[in-house]
């Protein structure tokens, strides 16, 4: 593993614990040597994590589309900032750069974002880890509705295994270390979509 994606919420949340996870995520990514990849704006979630991963001589690259550089508010002071074309662009671009992916707490981005790498790794076109950092509980009603899913027949335990969860940092970068995907396309049967 050489560098993590992060997909992020551009707003800090109700919660100061949720910019605290942040920080900590930036700062424990980049004291283990690793990059941090991510959607290069400077508010919110993504900006504290971000700065804490500079702070802590991290690299970090922004990957932002010209229409978002406005709204989104460009970081800086980033180590690169690539400005794409499209959303499409982007996001094959992080997956591209990275060999891990990791969702803090966000919108209706972040989710869309990390759906798409699950199904990307279901499909085999990766076998890169993908996780949740679980702040004060944000991800654990999507964590119980995919084992409904599982449970109600509409995926396999394989295809639901793609998905790591961790309350704190360190533990979710030792859960990335040690995933090991099942041989490829195993997971996915005939009717599952």
């Amino acid at each position: 593993m050489r560098a993590v994606c992060v997909y992020c919420g551009s707003n800090p949340g109700s919660d100061p614990v949720y910019l605290d996870a942040a920080r900590a995520l930036g700062r424990t990514i980049a004291e283990a040597g690793l990059g941090v990849v991510y959607g290069g704006a400077r508010v919110g979630l993504m900006g504290a994590m971000a700065d804490a991963a500079l702070a802590a001589g991290g690299s970090v690259v922004g990957i932002l589309p010209g229409a978002l550089r406005d709204r989104e508010l460009a970081h800086p002071g980033l180590t690169e900032l690539i400005i794409v074309d499209s959303m499409h662009e982007r996001k094959a671009m992080m997956a591209e750069r990275a060999d891990a992916f990791v969702a803090l707490p966000g919108g209706l981005g972040t989710l869309e974002e990390l759906f798409e790498v699950l199904t990307w790794a279901q499909l085999g076109i990766h076998a890169k880890p993908c996780g949740v950092l679980d702040v004060a509980g944000y991800w654990a009603p999507l964590l119980r509705f995919l084992d409904r899913s599982v449970e109600q027949g509409f995926m396999t335990q394989l295809s639901r295994d793609l998905l790591l969860a961790a309350e704190d940092p360190a533990t979710l970068l030792d859960r990335f270390r040690a995933f090991e995907p099942a041989p490829r396309r195993q997971w996915l049967t005939a009717t599952e979509t």
